[in-house]
């Protein structure tokens, strides 16, 4: 049978119905176990109230100290002592209650007060600061009334003795550290003014500040010289001999660093271009003459005589130049060389100077550092001296000892205490029996524990009879849950199809005995018949049946001759006191039923009496008790499983359910017996004023 395709929206009243069958469960396990939680509750009493009977009368005695917090003066060179304010009290609290205080007191009581006896058990002080002050409270507790007032006083008189020599410690060791440093730093003081006054006598200060100062000035003009030579080195090279001597003409640079090579560049240079220019005028003189006289006329004669002889001159006059320039050349290049060489050792004698110059500084300034540090730390010393001859207590004892008094038990509470701690020890106790019960309780856990559909829920209806069995149903019967639990059950099987056909042969088991699946059995039965339909009932639990006992029929004989004995079938059957309804006994005990039901007979006869009958319902033994079901359950058309809620264990069942799956059994579904009518999840009882009575 197909299953409709589950919707993966949560279901709200799924999850609610979840929450109140576990709400019920629970009520159910208080309900049936209330002993335990009774019994855990009486226990923890019961050693609580032995604990405070055995427990020997306590004192107490108070007192309270008073902590003057000194905040340390930001401005001064060094604080005394400081305290973080964050951490101060909780430390002052682990100081009263630590074992040194603690052994120290207990032997200061031991040596002030000998006739004290000491208690068997150790005194317990507690120390609390009172809140938004710095005030705290002691309370020391013990069995000597007289040993515990000394103790206390002990404690204050011990822990303030402990601060002092804490100070005291602390102090020393700062003045030690302190005296350390100063013998360090007067070491290093000594030490730099030592190296000062050696470097000074092997460097005088001021001559290398005036070197210094002098190679810079120097620097800068040698700089400034080696750029001009390099410029006019680079014009020298890239312009033409023409351009050069004009340039020598019209601005001749200062160039007094050099030899007499520029002046005679500049002196054959001039003559050099004035001559040029002659020859240029005469060449012009000729153009114009041209024009007048013929070429082999005297003057045009004279006129180029006089032209050939100035380039001659010129030519010479050109050479002597070319020669001067190159000479200039080499004279510039050799002084941008020199000029070089002086510049890079200026400033390797100026880097010199500033190295001693800074060794200078820095000898200087680290005999200024220590110097300072130095005054510091004798300042510091000063203060911690005075702080030490001066400085109060900041702990006082605002109130010694009290009287002891005698300790109150508290009896009510350590007994509610008890009494609580019993009531959660039970409850655990029970929260774990019922996660190892795996006994469902409610239709939700059985739909969670099992696949399989449950095709109705019927009540735990309490027996009426003397014999303790709960009576069949009657007509006209007012067990209105009960009745229509059975009438649902009826409807399930009725519009239940599978493979197109209603199931006729059906047999009704359970796992273990006592599930109510022979009640289940006889009231479907009745159910059907009431109905209308033809049904025969088989008691088929040949060991241990005694359905002709709750139906009021003599059965002399029964299913056993049937099987057995090949007594015809009709000769067995018995009619009963319900209409429509016929039993088929259990007759004779048999103690090996389940090779009678592997026979083709028994198939036989139940294909005989289904085809006479509407339904033919079988009651047989528990899966787990025999193997009878298991034989007889693959010759009918379908099983249905009872289970007995808060009974059947669901490890077992799935157990049986397994078994009848190997044998290829049809299960049509599950009947869930023996539910709480109080449940949430069972409505049937809410309304049985909705029935009608006979006579009503």
């Amino acid at each position: 049978m197909s299953q409709p395709e589950v919707s993966s929206t949560p279901n709200r009243a799924n999850q609610s119905s979840r929450i109140f069958a576990q709400l019920h469960r629970y009520r159910n396990l208080l309900r049936k176990r209330w002993w335990i939680p009774a019994l855990t509750i009486t226990l923890a009493l019961a050693a609580q109230g032995w604990r405070l009977w055995n427990t020997p009368p306590s004192y107490a005695s108070y007192g309270r100290l008073v902590l003057n917090v000194r905040i340390a003066n930001s401005a001064s060179a060094m604080p005394v002592m400081t305290e973080e304010g964050f951490n101060f009290y909780g430390t002052q609290i682990a100081l009263m209650q630590s074992a040194t205080v603690l052994n120290r007191a207990a032997e200061r009581v031991r040596s002030l007060h000998p006739e004290t006896p000491t208690p068997a058990e150790p005194v317990v002080l507690r120390a609390t600061q009172i809140p938004r002050t710095s005030v705290f409270n002691l309370v020391c507790t013990g069995l000597e009334s007289n040993y515990t007032r000394f103790y206390l006083d002990a404690c204050m008189d011990e822990y303030l003795n402990l601060r002092r020599d804490m100070k005291d410690s602390s102090l020393s060791t700062t003045l030690s550290g302190i005296q350390d440093k100063l013998g360090r730093l007067q070491k290093e003081l000594a030490k730099g003014e030592e190296a000062l006054v050696n470097f000074q006598s092997s460097n005088s200060v001021i001559s290398l500040a005036e070197m210094g100062g002098g190679a810079t000035k120097e620097l800068v003009r040698l700089d400034s010289e080696l750029n001009t030579l390099e410029v006019q080195y680079e014009r020298l090279n890239k312009l033409t001999l023409d351009q050069n001597l004009e340039i020598q003409e019209g601005a001749v640079p200062d160039i007094s660093s050099l030899d007499t090579s520029a002046e005679r560049l500049a002196a054959s240079g001039a003559g050099y271009l004035q001559l040029k220019r002659i020859i240029e005028l005469k060449k012009s003189q000729q153009a114009e003459q041209s024009k007048i006289f013929r070429p082999k006329h005297p003057i045009m004669i004279s006129l180029n005589e006089e032209i050939a002889n100035r380039e001659k001159d010129l030519k010479i006059l050109r050479d002597q130049s070319a020669a001067r320039l190159e000479n200039l050349k080499v004279t510039v290049k050799a002084n941008i060389e020199i000029i070089k060489a002086k510049t890079e050792q200026l400033k390797t004698n100026t880097a010199d100077i500033s190295r001693k110059m800074a060794e200078y500084e820095k000898m200087k300034a680290e005999n200024a550092r220590n110097q300072i540090l130095f005054n510091q730390l004798i300042a510091s010393q000063s203060s911690l001296d005075l702080g030490r001859a001066a400085d109060p207590e900041t702990v006082k004892i605002s109130e010694r000892a009290s009287e002891p008094q005698r300790v109150s038990l508290k009896i009510a509470s350590n007994l509610a205490i008890a009494s609580i701690v019993g009531l959660m020890l039970g409850l655990g106790l029970l929260f774990i029996i019922d996660r190892l019960d795996d006994r469902p309780t409610s239709f939700t856990e059985l739909q969670t524990m099992f696949d399989e559909p449950v095709l109705g829920q019927v009540p735990n209806e309490k027996p009426h009879s003397k014999n303790g069995e709960t009576k069949l149903l009657q007509p006209g019967d007012s067990r209105h849950a009960f009745v229509e639990a059975y009438r649902n059950l009826r409807s399930s099987l009725l519009y239940m199809a599978t493979e197109g056909k209603r199931s006729k042969t059906i047999v009704v088991t359970s796992a273990v005995p006592n599930d109510g699946k022979s009640m289940t059995t006889a009231n479907l039965a009745i159910t059907l018949a009431q109905a209308g339909s033809r049904v025969l009932l088989i008691d088929a639990d040949l060991r241990r049946g005694h359905l002709h006992k709750r139906l009021g029929v003599e059965a002399p004989v029964g299913f056993t001759e049937v099987l057995t004995q090949g007594l015809p079938w009709e000769q067995a059957i018995k009619p009963t006191a319900v209409p429509n309804l016929t039993l088929l006994p259990r007759g004779g005990l048999c103690n090996n039923p389940g090779e009678y039901f592997l026979a083709q007979s028994t198939k036989d006869f139940l294909h005989t009496v289904a085809a006479r009958y509407d339904y033919v319902i079988i009651d047989s033994a528990p899966v787990m008790a025999a193997d009878d079901v298991g034989s007889l359950s693959p010759h009918v058309e379908g099983v249905i499983f009872v289970i007995r809620a808060g009974q059947t264990s669901a490890r077992v069942a799935h157990a049986a359910l397994d078994i009848l799956y190997q044998r290829d059994v049809n299960i049509l579904g599950l009947v869930f017996n023996g539910v709480e009518s109080a449940a949430t999840e069972y409505y049937f009882y809410k309304y049985q004023n909705y029935a009608v009575y006979p006579g009503a």
